[in-house]
Order: C-alpha cells, then sequence, then structure tokens
C-alpha cells in the first residue's frame, strides 16, 4: 500500500518548532533565576554560587519519548485531518500520539465549532471528530441532490416513515414519506438551475442522531436551515428539514423555492 509520509514531515517540522520554543523559554528561566546566592558567613553575601540543572539522560529512549506531553500535544495541533491519519500509521509510537484525545480534540475546535468545547463524547474525541466529518459530508450530499435536481436520490436520502417532516421557505409544510418527496418533486420540476453555497455550519451528533445548522444561499435567494438525522442499518438519513427566509437588513430575503 503507498502510504503518503506529507504529514510525517510536516509533524517532525512541528516537533521541532515547538521544542525550539520550549527551550528557549526554559533557557530564560534558568537566566532569570538560575543562580542561588550562599550565605557562607551568616551574615554578608560574599559569594554566589551557580546553581546546575542537570537533565536527566534517559537512555534507550527516542527523541519523540523524550519529549514532555505539551509539546507533543502543540506540535500535533498544527497538523490536519489526513496528516494525523497518516501519521498514525507509521510506527506504534507515532499512533500513540496520533491517538492522543487533545490532539484530537483541539482538531474538531479547529475545523468545525467551539460551541462544544464542555461535551464530554462517550467514545472520545477522535470518534466523535469521524461522526461529525461523516455527517456533514452526509449534510452536503443533500445540497448535491438539490443542485441535480434527482428524485431517485432524494428517495434514497428520506427514510421511509410516517413521521418526516419537510418545512419549505415557501411556507409549505409536508409529513410523511410520500408527502416530502412529493414536494421535492414538484420543486425540481422548476426549468432554473440551483447553485447552492452553504455558510456556518455546525452539528451536533449523538448515539443515532444528529442535526446541522447552516445558511443556504441560493441564485434564487438565502435562508436559514436546519436538518435532522438519524442512523439506521448503518447509514444515516434525513428524517426533518426546515428552510424558512433569511431576513437580510431587517427585510424579509427572496424565497427559497428548493429549500
Amino acid at each position: 500500500m503507498d502510504i503518503s509520509f506529507s504529514g510525517v514531515v510536516t509533524f517532525i517540522c512541528c516537533v521541532f518548532a515547538a521544542a525550539a520554543a520550549f527551550l528557549i523559554r526554559r533557557s530564560k528561566s534558568k537566566s532569570d533565576g538560575g543562580e542561588d546566592s550562599c550565605n557562607l558567613n551568616g551574615g554578608d553575601m560574599v559569594e554566589k554560587v551557580p546553581v546546575t540543572v542537570v537533565a536527566e539522560k534517559h537512555t534507550g529512549a527516542s527523541m519523540m519519548e523524550q519529549l514532555v506531553p505539551e509539546i507533543t500535544t502543540h506540535a500535533l495541533s498544527y497538523l490536519d485531518y489526513p496528516s494525523l491519519c497518516r501519521l498514525s500509521m507509521t510506527n506504534s509510537l507515532m499512533r500513540k500520539a496520533a491517538n492522543d484525545d487533545n490532539a484530537w480534540k483541539a482538531l474538531y475546535h479547529k475545523d468545525f465549532t467551539l460551541e462544544q468545547d464542555s461535551v464530554t463524547p462517550i467514545n472520545g474525541w477522535k470518534a466523535y471528530y469521524a461522526a461529525t466529518r461523516a455527517i456533514m459530508n452526509v449534510n452536503a450530499d443533500f445540497f448535491k441532490i438539490i443542485k441535480e435536481r434527482s428524485v431517485p436520490a432524494m428517495e434514497r436520502f428520506w427514510i421511509n416513515a410516517d413521521y418526516v417532516k419537510c418545512f419549505h421557505a415557501s411556507g409549505e409544510y409536508f409529513t410523511g414519506y410520500n408527502a416530502v418527496i412529493g414536494s421535492w418533486q414538484l420543486a425540481f420540476n422548476w426549468e432554473q438551475n440551483v447553485d447552492v453555497e452553504i455558510r456556518d455550519v455546525k452539528a451536533r451528533v449523538m448515539t443515532d442522531s444528529a442535526w446541522v445548522t447552516m445558511k443556504a444561499y441560493l441564485n434564487m435567494g438565502s435562508g436559514n436551515v436546519t436538518n435532522v438525522f438519524e442512523f439506521h442499518n448503518g447509514r444515516w438519513y434525513m428524517v426533518h428539514h426546515h428552510c424558512s427566509v433569511m431576513l437580510i437588513h431587517g427585510g424579509a430575503g427572496q424565497q427559497v423555492v428548493q429549500g
């Protein structure tokens, strides 16, 4: 298997940079308070004896093993998702470093949102990051279906259940699988092409459910969107879609027909 080691190179560079910064701070700390004055006569200070701090020698340990955990975690924070995954495939030491929960928490906050800083994922931040990335991809597929105006794809995207609901920006409300799919079929009958851009996407993932909020900008208008998903038989299905017209400068924006 051909494995790219660009992530490893990036990580090593970050380690050296972080280690250098740490050693500079440590050296400065020693220079500020590294000398101790000894009162040899019980009165006046007659001599200053430098106190030398001797670093413990770790025999048989690699450079990575000798780094303090703070440096490793800081270096890992510079890596992106693919690089962190590649790093974990190099050796056991790198795998241990790349699976550090604090590293994945930092990556989650960098790639997604800081809103869930107080969340404690049951299976750790690595699993939570993977689940969030998966639901983000599923949510993006929804807008791809709208752009392609594919009724069969929309049929597969929703779970076939009576409790599913869809609120279009037009104000129309549909409940039940057949009614929801029928509403999308009518929306896709419009001749004009649909260009979609989504921003401010935020997700919350539970064990078998997830919801995503975002702002959607289409060539026909813009809206605030909430999508709700459920996990069944190894995949995510949409169960609820709500789009409302976005208020711009105190007024209502244009109607998002496909939303």
